[in-house]
């Protein structure tokens, strides 16, 4: 039986882990006692500090999330980690969530993990993620980890809800030029070249290094200066300086009242419109019944008779056309 919302409220509060989990799947499925639950936790949150962590397949991120929250915990600290997958068509769960992982924090009752998956749905994800951060800093996180699988669109939406974002690449990830034209360089505050061991490590850090003096020239006066931090996670090493290069950033957004100010706005903005597009797709999909007629008129497309660009118009148009008659 479903928690009810009192009961997933206090919970939450409590530091309930049940009820925390039942919160995450209200989430996850977009219903309406999932809203409720985060409207009433909403006052409750504002405190947890949020990590994103992104970067190419195979370049160690699992290791690296496992790594920083070992040495949160020895610092007494709380940390939610949330593995997200924003590109599994094959399965209702997250790939991530399928893995054996992280098992030295399996036990721990200071580190709450969870695994997110699309499940289909339409653009939601990065709403769902920031949705799971508030549940996750109203439950008492001190630290959220935000984990992704790649460095697509989806990964830089999801991430786009975190404070602090590490783009984790390895020597192996190609010449810099390439990872520019990846559209990377401008996605991290922090740069982590993982398993630095590997031949082609302080390589591919000059070649970084130059591409951001190039950036640097572009940024205003008094921005951000990305760091570059070498590190061979499965050694456990480079640890201390990466988390040490995080705290350097967090005391950068906070130390300047303006400029703290103006992140925090710039958060709830893109919090606000990442909410709002996820719910006005949502509402035109389902109570507008616009995959019913989209089914209806696909073999249209498939015969050739209408173009998808057409059909597209013609099914906005209804949509309109439905919103304007209900409100009047």
């Amino acid at each position: 039986m479903r928690m009810d919302v009192e009961a997933a409220v206090a919970g939450v509060r409590n530091g309930d882990k049940r009820a925390l989990a039942r919160t995450l799947s209200m989430i996850e499925d977009e219903s309406a006692e999932g809203r409720t639950v985060l409207d009433r936790l909403y006052p409750f949150t504002g405190q947890a500090y949020k990590v994103g962590i992104t970067g190419p397949p195979g370049s160690g991120k699992s290791t690296l999330t496992d790594l920083l929250c070992r040495l949160l915990r020895a610092r007494g600290e709380t940390v939610g980690i949330l593995a997200v997958d924003p590109s599994s068509p094959f399965s209702g769960g997250a790939i991530l969530g399928d893995r054996i992982r992280m098992q030295t924090l399996a036990g721990d009752p200071g580190v709450y993990m969870r695994s997110m998956a699309s499940r289909g749905s339409l653009g939601g994800l990065a709403a769902a993620t920031q949705q799971a951060t508030e549940a996750l800093d109203a439950f008492g996180c001190h630290w959220i980890l935000i984990e992704t699988v790649g460095v697509g669109q989806s990964e830089m939406e999801v991430v786009g809800v975190a404070d602090t974002t590490l783009l984790v690449l390895v020597p192996e990830s190609g010449d810099g030029v390439q990872i520019m034209k990846a559209g990377l360089m401008e996605a991290g505050e922090i740069y982590v070249i993982n398993k630095y061991d590997r031949e082609g490590g302080d390589r591919i850090e000059k070649e970084i290094h130059l591409l951001l003096g190039v950036l640097h020239e572009r940024m205003p006066e008094g921005a951000w200066f990305p760091p570059i931090v070498p590190t061979v996670g499965i050694r456990d090493e480079g640890g201390e300086a990466l988390l040490a290069a995080i705290e350097r950033h967090r005391a950068f957004l906070t130390t300047d009242p303006e400029r703290a100010r103006g992140r925090r706005e710039e958060r709830a903005r893109d919090a606000l419109r990442t909410l709002l597009r996820a719910r006005l797709l949502e509402q035109a999909w389902g109570h507008l019944r616009i995959e019913e007629r989209f089914d209806q008129r696909l073999p249209e497309v498939v015969r050739r008779e209408i173009s998808p660009y057409r059909l597209v118009d013609s099914l906005l148009s209804e949509v309109w056309d439905r919103m304007e008659r209900g409100a009047s």
